[in-house]
């Protein structure tokens, strides 16, 4: 069940008029070999090689995986590894950068011709999902026809989270490129409808796309309410379709394709240069931020030089988070590498609140918030007790994390916390 209500949240858009801005050529890249959802990536270089801007650096043979390339040309220094945010470690590739950014000579673009090429295309460009989920786009245009028939494609453009805009700046500043790669593929997948969802706090950016798309038949704009969280998937396909994602479903197999806006910019960027996913832009803001900006930076750019970019006060940091308030991750180290899913950097001079959590009074506001109807309290007392029956009965599968039910909550409990530590306990043991 999808709920139409959501949450409101304080906007925060100080950047949404900051047009991007490409970072000064780091000295050095760390590029991690696992930036998508899937199998992370082995390196397919060595140190002392020679590599270029486009390069190829990283590769796997499983399906659900995609490569990676180097956002620099110079040396590689070493492979090395590296401890990721969630707690896990993955192989990385170190390049000292000559500063020249000369691109790989043997790039060139694909030759797109049906929907096997398209995927292979998308494939070796890298691309995966740039709002957060990194999900490796060629698996969702991979579908099989003799299974699903694809009707729709939408084009998420919500950016509903806080202070991120760099999907704002993508719609403004690369307008075309975005309905380039939405023509290209309904084009070659033979899509009979295609809309691109923008919520209504964006004004400047759905009048441009419904003055660009004013006479492309097939082609809509939608004009999405402000609220949390209108751009997870299952609910921007609910609301451009009125269908439901059934459990352990995906899109495709209800007739739909959903990518998001910066995603769909970036592929027909390769489609036309056969520049692969070398570099993103990312937003910089909060308190400790002097000047709140719209970045371009090679993947791979430590994080502490994108933040003395946008001035910010380093020292007097106490927090950093890669992403959006609601759904993001604190990061415990300045220096680690940007990834190709992340699409902002929040630095805060406060510490985390310490909040004082009161027992449940059995409310309900946090079930009246979850979009997809959940009941975090229950998963809540049903981790505690160590009750998996329960957790799977309650469908803790189903929780997008989006952080809805702590923000309601007028006990203060953690409950998404919880909810991911309950999905991590119930469905190891299934």
């Amino acid at each position: 069940m999808i709920r139409l209500n959501g949450i409101r949240l304080s906007h925060s858009k100080n950047t949404e008029n900051c047009e991007t801005r490409d970072l000064e050529c780091p000295k050095r890249i760390t590029v991690s070999m696992s930036q998508h959802i899937g199998a992370p990536a082995q390196p397919t270089v060595k140190a002392g090689d020679e590599v270029k801007v486009g390069t190829k650096i990283g590769d796997a043979e499983t399906y659900i995986s995609c490569p990676i390339h180097s956002g620099v040309s110079g040396k590689v220094t070493r492979i090395g590894e590296m401890l990721l945010p969630n707690g896990k470690t993955c192989k990385t590739v170190e390049i000292e950068s000559d500063g020249k950014q000369t691109p790989d000579e043997s790039l060139a673009p694909p030759k797109i011709t049906d929907k096997a090429s398209l995927a292979a295309a998308v494939r070796e460009s890298g691309c995966c999902g740039m709002g957060g989920a990194g999900f490796p786009t060629h698996v969702k245009l991979a579908f099989d026809e003799n299974k699903t028939h694809i009707d729709t494609l939408i084009i998420n453009a919500a950016e509903c989270e806080p202070y991120i805009t760099s999907d704002y700046r993508e719609l403004i500043e690369n307008a075309d490129g975005i309905i380039g790669g939405m023509t290209l593929m309904r084009e070659i997948l033979g899509i009979e409808r295609v809309c691109i969802g923008i919520e209504e706090n964006k004004p400047k950016a759905i009048k441009l796309f419904r003055d660009k798309l004013r006479d492309k038949k097939g082609f809509e704009v939608l004009k999405l309410r402000s609220a949390y969280p209108q751009g997870a998937e299952k609910v921007i396909a609910y609301y451009a379709t009125g269908r439901v994602i059934g459990e352990g479903k995906l899109p495709s197999e209800h007739g739909m394709i959903v990518l998001n806006a910066s995603t769909t910019g970036m592929i027909n960027t390769y489609a036309e240069t056969g520049m692969p996913f070398v570099a993103r832009r990312v937003t910089v803001d909060g308190d400790a931020v002097g000047n709140p900006s719209n970045i371009r930076a090679p993947i791979g750019t430590p994080i502490n030089e994108l933040l003395a970019a946008a001035d910010t006060d380093l020292e007097g940091m106490k927090r950093l988070i890669a992403g959006g308030p609601m759904m993001g991750i604190s990061l415990y180290d300045p220096s680690l590498p940007l990834l190709k899913t992340t699409n902002a950097f929040l630095a805060f001079r406060t510490e985390a609140e310490k909040i004082k959590t009161t027992p449940c009074i059995r409310c309900g506001r946090c079930i009246q918030a979850c979009p997809l109807g959940l009941m975090p309290c229950e998963f809540e007392k049903a981790y505690d007790r160590g009750d998996r029956d329960a957790l799977n009965r309650l469908k803790i599968n189903l929780c997008m994390n989006c952080g809805s039910c702590t923000y309601v909550c007028p006990a203060k409990r953690p409950l998404a916390e919880k909810n991911q530590l309950a999905k991590g306990f119930a469905l190891s043991h299934k």
